[in-house]
């Protein structure tokens, strides 16, 4: 199984369109969206995929009504400021990482075998203990735009520059 793994896109379809054609490439299977998703546009771009999405700080509470409604036309879900899945017999977490204690203590709880977070639109890919921490960087205000894909249940993750 291939999860795709974006973040901190911030309604910027246009830096999506890279991103959105490498989760074609790879044909993956679904695709984590890890906070500040900015706009209903970026849903409609992502429509092709089954799609989790966690909220960031800059996802204002006005915008999550119609967020929400866009996911599920798209047959996405919304989970909230967290996430908890299980994809390949692997846990799986997804938090934006804006609350640096949640995030902290998500990692080092033990409960989940990969954690995907966004917000310092800086990619990072390492080990704690047992768990893998994955920050797939950022499709907006980072250089350079970044993704990742994650094969299940290897955990083996290929970083992408856009």
């Amino acid at each position: 199984m291939l999860l795709g793994i974006i973040s901190d896109t911030h309604g910027h379809v246009e830096f999506l369109r890279g991103a959105v054609a490498m989760l074609a490439e790879f044909e993956v299977d679904e695709v984590l969206h890890c906070g500040d998703i900015g706009s209903t546009a970026i849903v409609r771009m992502l429509a092709e995929w089954p799609t989790h999405y966690v909220l960031g700080n800059c996802d204002d509470d006005e915008d999550v009504p119609e967020l929400r409604a866009a996911m599920e036309a798209a047959g996405h879900t919304l989970h909230g400021r967290f996430a908890a899945l299980e994809r390949g017999g692997k846990r799986i977490a997804i938090i934006h990482g804006d609350d640096g204690r949640r995030l902290e203590e998500t990692i080092a709880g033990g409960q989940f075998d990969l954690v995907c977070h966004g917000h310092t639109h800086m990619a990072r890919c390492e080990r704690r203990g047992e768990v893998l921490v994955l920050n797939p960087g950022a499709l907006y205000r980072a250089n350079p735009h970044s993704m990742a894909i994650v094969e299940l249940p290897g955990l083996s993750v290929t970083s992408i520059s856009l």
